[in-house]
C-alpha cells in the first residue's frame, strides 16, 4: 500500500505529509513470526541477565503511564536525549552495543530482496522495542544520523501510528494528529519523503503486548568509532520482477519462480539460527565488553 495521503498546511503550502509512506503486509508469515518474537523474548531475558553489552539492553523505570518500554539496540546506540554526559540526541560515537544476530540479518535480506527496502539503503543497525500495556512512542521525526528510508515491522499485536505536521499531547501515552494508520502483525511500514521528514509520528499507549523491530542505515559519518561493516550484507539485491514470474523449464515440470526459492532459503536460514546461548568471544569494535549473545555467530552452518 503506497497511496497515503493526507493534506496539511506547511511552510504556508498544503502537501501531503504522508508522500513516501509504504506499508507492506504479510512480508513474515504466522510461523516466521513466532520463531522472531521467541527469539526476541529471549534477547530480553538475557538483557535482564546482564548478558548484553551495557548499552545494548536498556529497561527505564515505570514511573508513569506510556514511560518504560524494553529496548534493544544492535549496531550503534541512539542517544535519545542530552544524557549525563553531556552527548545530544543521535548515534553515540563511543557508544558500544552488539552487533546485528544473524536472525535480524535473515529479516534484512528478505525486505531488501522483496523490495521493501532498496539495495542503495541496506540497513546496518535497528532498535527492538518491548511494549508491555500502555506503553507508548511520543511524538518525533528520527534523527538524521540515519539515513532514509528506515522501516518497522509490527509483531504480536495490531496497533496505530499516528502522523501529523503538529501533533499533540494529550495526556500520559495519548497523542493528537492528522491520521492514524494501523500496523497490522507482520507488516513492514517504511518512511521515507514527507512521511519520514515532514510528518512526525508517534505510537499512542499500546493496547496489549507488542514487539517492533525498526531497521536503519547509519549515516557512514555518524557510525560509532571502530564499527565493521556487516560483511555478510554487501551487495544485497532485490529479485528481479522477470525471474519472480514462473516459467515452465521444457519437462512438464514446472520450475520455481525465484521468489519461491528465496522464501524457502530464508525459511531454511530461520530455522537454522540457534536461540542465542552466552558465549565468551571477542567484541566487534573496542570498547567496554560484556559478554553476549551478539558477538558470535549464532548461525549454524
Amino acid at each position: 500500500e503506497k497511496d497515503f495521503i493526507c493534506l496539511e498546511r506547511v511552510s504556508g503550502k498544503i502537501v501531503n505529509i504522508l508522500d513516501g509512506l509504504e506499508l507492506h503486509k504479510g512480508v513474515f508469515s504466522a510461523a516466521e513470526q513466532i520463531r522472531i518474537v521467541k527469539y526476541v523474548e529471549k534477547l530480553d531475558q538475557m538483557g535482564k541477565n546482564g548478558e548484553l553489552k551495557e548499552r545494548t539492553y536498556t529497561t527505564p523505570t515505570k514511573w508513569m503511564r506510556g514511560k518504560g518500554r524494553v529496548t534493544i539496540q544492535f549496531g550503534c546506540c541512539y542517544n535519545y536525549a542530552p544524557d549525563k554526559s553531556g552527548n545530544p540526541p543521535g548515534i553515540l560515537k563511543s557508544g558500544t552495543v552488539d552487533p546485528l544476530p544473524d536472525l535480524l540479518k535473515v529479516m534484512i535480506r528478505r525486505l531488501v530482496r522483496w523490495h521493501v527496502m532498496p539495495s542503495t539503503c541496506v540497513p546496518d543497525s535497528c532498535i527492538i522495542n518491548i511494549y508491555e500495556e500502555g506503553d507508548c512512542i511520543p511524538p518525533h521525526i528520527d534523527n538524521h544520523d540515519f539515513v532514509r528510508p528506515f522501516c518497522t515491522v509490527s509483531f504480536l499485536s495490531e496497533c496505530n501510528i499516528v502522523f501529523g505536521s503538529n501533533l499533540k499531547i494529550v495526556g500520559p501515552g495519548e497523542f493528537a494528529g492528522a491520521i492514524a494508520i494501523p500496523l497490522p502483525v507482520g507488516s513492514v511500514l517504511v518512511l521515507n519523503g514527507n512521511g519520514a521528514d515532514v510528518a512526525k509520528h508517534c505510537v499512542p499507549a499500546v493496547p496489549t503486548k507488542r514487539i517492533s523491530i525498526t531497521f536503519r542505515r547509519m549515516d557512514e559519518s555518524k557510525r560509532p568509532t571502530g564499527y565493521v561493516p556487516e560483511h555478510d550484507l554487501h551487495g544485497l539485491q532485490p529479485l528481479s520482477y522477470e525471474a519472480d514470474a514462473q516459467k515452465k523449464s521444457s519437462s512438464s515440470r514446472p520450475r520455481f519462480s525465484a521468489r519461491k526459492q528465496s522464501v524457502r532459503q530464508e525459511e531454511e536460514s530461520m530455522e537454522r539460527v540457534k536461540m542465542p546461548m552466552r558465549r565468551h568471544s571477542e567484541p566487534r569494535y573496542p570498547g567496554r565488553y560484556r559478554r553476549g549473545p551478539a558477538n558470535r555467530q549464532w548461525y549454524e552452518n
